[in-house]
């Protein structure tokens, strides 16, 4: 018999055709406050989607208020690059990758968020980086044993549609309507087999530092690959990286093939603090 094809597949196929695999809708995603303030806030299209109160009490010049939900809209009058302007950088890469995938692939998050453009705004990373870690037998020393790849059964999404592009507006749609979905590192920490994790670091990462016990490492991730057949679709997929920023923008991208997927927020930022090389989060010394 013929296999059939289902909603997914039709996504997917067009997602591979459309060079919306990972490699090409992450590249050149992310730029630094110093980057944007050298040049000019004027060449940006900036969207802020941070609270309303919070905008009001200071925001980027030039930037326009907007919510997660609303990005779209935000974006449709666009001329110039559009860059996504959050509290930490972590809830702007949904919002960065609903944009990548609905036509506007230059969207980029400012890295670190309002954190990084001025000190006056960094409480949300000063409060959240930390060695949370230490407080769970959990995490695994390096070079802890990564669980091997292994293959699992896809998601299931539903569509009245036979059409990649509107199959794919739907899930954006859907993504953006859920909002932004991270977990504490407690929560992962304290009961890992609740979830599947993914390590989202090269493996000579993982021998340096260790991993969450449990955890795979599916890294590089492509739809053309087929890595969507490692990630178990029956669990909560939790994607954690050094900041919360990248992994944000993966867990929306699972978001939009049906997975159930969460960012695990701040990284190894939150659970490693001291002993990372690099990727760490440092208190701006500029305030633009």
């Amino acid at each position: 018999t013929t296999p059939t094809t289902t909603t997914y597949d039709l996504l997917v196929d067009y997602m591979i055709s459309h060079d919306m695999d990972v490699a090409t809708v992450f590249d050149g995603w992310i730029t630094s406050a110093e980057a944007v303030a050298t040049k000019s806030t004027d060449e940006w299209h900036i969207i802020d989607i941070r609270a309303q109160a919070d905008y009001d009490a200071g925001h980027i010049e030039g930037a326009i208020p907007s919510t997660l939900g609303g990005i779209l809209d935000a974006a449709a009058s666009a001329t110039k690059p559009i860059l996504v302007v959050c509290y930490t950088g972590q809830g702007a890469g949904h919002a960065v990758m609903a944009l990548r995938l609905s036509g506007h692939a230059d969207a980029k998050v400012l890295k670190w968020g309002m954190s990084g453009w001025t000190s006056t705004l960094s409480t949300p990373w000063e409060d959240n980086h930390g060695d949370a870690a230490d407080n769970y037998s959990t995490w695994i020393a390096a070079p802890g044993d990564i669980t091997p790849t292994a293959e699992f059964g896809l998601p299931v999404i539903e569509s009245a549609s036979t059409d990649g592009a509107t199959i794919l507006a739907e899930r954006v749609t859907v993504m953006l309507e859920g909002g932004f979905k991270g977990v504490g590192n407690a929560d992962v920490l304290g009961t890992p087999s609740n979830y599947f994790i993914n390590n989202y670091w090269d493996e000579g990462d993982v021998e340096h530092y260790g991993h969450i016990e449990g955890a795979y490492r599916v890294k590089p991730f492509s739809l053309e690959a087929g890595n969507d057949k490692n990630l178990d679709a029956s669990k909560p997929v939790v994607t954690y990286c050094w900041t919360g920023q990248t992994s944000s923008m993966m867990t929306a991208y699972l978001t939009v093939l049906g997975y159930d997927a969460y960012s695990l927020k701040f990284g190894a930022n939150g659970m490693i603090y001291s002993t990372l090389d690099s990727h760490e989060w440092i208190t701006p010394t500029v305030d633009y």
